[in-house]
């Protein structure tokens, strides 16, 4: 079984909580045997997929087969073309591991996503605007030390794809097992 969920914000991608308190993936009533297939960070949200089958796994893991992972990133400021291309050449140090070439553009229009809980941080002074980053590594919150390596420390997180499944319309908090169209998407 693989199944696609919408991480809400502050859950953890695991079924036991580290600290007292936490919100897992234990809430959400899915089926037994089943584990994270990846991960996003607590602050994120977005697009995980969660699975038992061992040969699918092992294909969507392998970095041999860069499945590449789409984010869509509310940052602070708004990042210049020399901003977008350092973060496409790749080269960005993240403590001894060198970043891989990706894709990265301004969205325009910008991503309209229901209002955080609790919301993003707002200033005034300082504008904010939504970035897209397509990936096919993921190094510990390498989207967030990716952007504020360039100046634009990220305020949001939202994983919007993995290979050519959508997160689409998923509402947050919701899941739904993969058919067969789905798994293609996927390349599995």
């Amino acid at each position: 079984m693989l199944v696609a969920f919408h991480k809400p914000y502050a859950v953890l991608s695991q079924f036991t909580p580290d600290q007292p308190g936490q919100r897992t993936f234990a809430e959400f009533g899915f089926p037994r045997d089943i584990f994270p297939i990846g991960r996003l960070d607590q602050d994120s949200e977005g697009l995980i997929l969660l699975g038992n089958e061992r040969e699918a796994v092992s294909r969507l893991l392998d970095p041999v087969h860069g499945h590449p992972r789409t984010y869509h990133v509310q940052v602070e400021g708004i990042p210049d073309p020399e901003a977008i291309r350092r973060l496409c050449a790749g080269g960005i140090d993240l403590k001894g591991h060198l970043t891989l070439p990706c894709k990265a553009r301004s969205l325009d229009p910008q991503p309209d996503f229901p209002p955080r809980d609790p919301p993003v941080r707002f200033r005034k002074t300082v504008p904010d605007t939504w970035i897209e980053l397509i990936l096919t590594e993921g190094k510990n919150r390498q989207v967030r030390r990716m952007t504020a390596a360039v100046g634009h420390p990220t305020l949001r997180l939202v994983r919007v794809a993995i290979g050519r499944l959508p997160l689409g319309d998923l509402p947050s908090g919701k899941w739904i097992e993969l058919d067969a169209a789905m798994r293609k998407q996927l390349g599995i």
